[in-house]
């Protein structure tokens, strides 16, 4: 599928109005809609398709309380957006945490009502498949209640590759030492010509959804996610999602699909290019109207802003993603957005809805349907021990470990 391609025959209130009653549309269908929609519409159609899908609960939108722990910055893959990897090379700015430090890290997230870890880093040129495994079964081991959800194809392909086996091999190891599901991380631009441009060293697109493909088969689900706004066309966007309702059809493994925007500061990309935030609300809602085999569509403030991501609540989304208390990559690049947990809480009942914290797998842990009953621990903030941040961190006992 092309832009180039003859959609002037589509109707796109027929095919609008197709969607929102719960019609499959197609590519093509779904490229129209996406450039020539009316954006409210748009929106209607898409909040639509969200209430009859959770119907009984569609006055609900969830949060998560999880940390983002990178364990290293070292990398080889050298994304041209990525301002956070250090190459392996480059011991000045390389750095990997010891375990005693990951563990503190997994302690106040426990301590701080979080329910989950996103173990996330650099492909580390010696980073194979034991090194997941001994950090996985020691999170376990000590924090049984945490769910390890992390990682994506891309990490996968590499360990593998390291440890000299099979990606099914490595994924039943670090599946059997306590990754619960994985986060998806590493899809970025799943067709070829944006993929290679701004990620010539990773796996192609279709490898990357193979070994998601493969990782349902075993009994591990995931997310699913797009990096917006690194000068791929709308074409390009809406093959995205159909390489990823394909696997979806055959596999239903993916729990969500998260689309978000490129950060633009200290990286090989310089700004050239960004997604609005129309084009942003507008992935939302196609997403909702596109995906109809992918349960949930979250919205990204973290990237696009408190604000919009309380919009995208009415466009389709029907979660406000986290209060991550830490996160380094995409703060890295520029995204400055913090939040705590009763202002995500306000936003979410400032948009009309219901807030509630969630699971991994989406169930409700609390429904905030009481004002009277919010909770009020203020420590619960996005950010409170980041390398991204000046001055800091939560812990000054915390420290790096060199890379070597």
């Amino acid at each position: 599928m092309t832009e180039k391609a003859d959609l002037t025959s589509i109707d796109v209130t027929a095919v609008l109005d197709r969607a929102a009653s719960g019609g499959r549309i197609t590519p093509e269908e779904a490229l129209v809609l996406y450039r020539d929609a009316p954006l409210h519409a748009l929106g209607a159609a898409a909040d639509a398709v969200r209430r009859r899908r959770y119907a009984g609960t569609e006055h609900i939108a969830t949060y998560i309380i999880e940390r983002n722990i990178n364990y290293t910055n070292v990398c080889v893959t050298a994304c041209k957006f990525c301002a956070f990897y250090a190459p392996p090379k480059d011991t000045a700015k390389g750095w990997t945490r010891d375990l005693d430090d990951i563990l503190r890290r997994c302690a106040e997230t426990v301590e701080l009502g979080g329910t989950q870890i996103m173990f996330q880093g650099g492909h580390h040129p010696d980073y194979g498949v034991e090194y997941y495994e001994k950090h996985f079964a020691a999170i376990k081991r000590e924090f049984p209640q945490l769910v390890i959800h992390s990682l994506g194809a891309s990490e996968v392909e590499h360990m593998a590759r390291i440890s000299g086996m099979s990606v099914e091999e490595a994924i039943r190891r670090i599946h059997a030492a306590g990754l619960d599901s994985f986060a998806g991380a590493g899809a970025e631009l799943l067709p070829e010509r944006p993929r290679k441009a701004i990620a010539p060293l990773k796996e192609s697109g279709e490898r990357w959804l193979e070994i998601m493909e493969i990782a349902h088969g075993l009994g591990v689900e995931s997310t699913t996610t797009m990096l917006m706004g690194t000068g791929e066309t709308n074409a390009e966007r809406i093959e995205h999602l159909r390489m990823i309702r394909d696997v979806q059809d055959r596999t239903g493994g993916f729990r969500a699909f998260i689309p978000y925007t490129y950060q633009p500061e200290n990286n090989h990309l310089k700004g050239r290019t960004q997604a609005t935030i129309f084009e942003y609300l507008r992935m939302i809602a196609i997403a909702r109207l596109f995906l109809d085999n992918v349960a949930h569509i979250q919205g990204s403030w973290l990237t696009t802003g408190k604000e919009i991501g309380q919009l995208s609540l009415h466009y389709g989304a029907d979660d406000l993603g986290s209060i991550m208390l830490e996160e380094n990559v995409v703060s890295s690049a520029g995204a400055k957005h913090r939040s705590n947990r009763l202002e995500i809480i306000d936003l979410i009942r400032k948009a009309g809805r219901v807030p509630a914290q969630r699971t991994t797998t989406y169930e409700h842990i609390v429904v905030h349907d009481d004002p009277a009953n919010d909770p009020v621990d203020d420590r619960v903030a996005s950010h409170i021990s980041s390398t991204a941040i000046e001055g800091g961190t939560a812990h000054p006992e915390l420290k790096l470990v060199s890379s070597n």
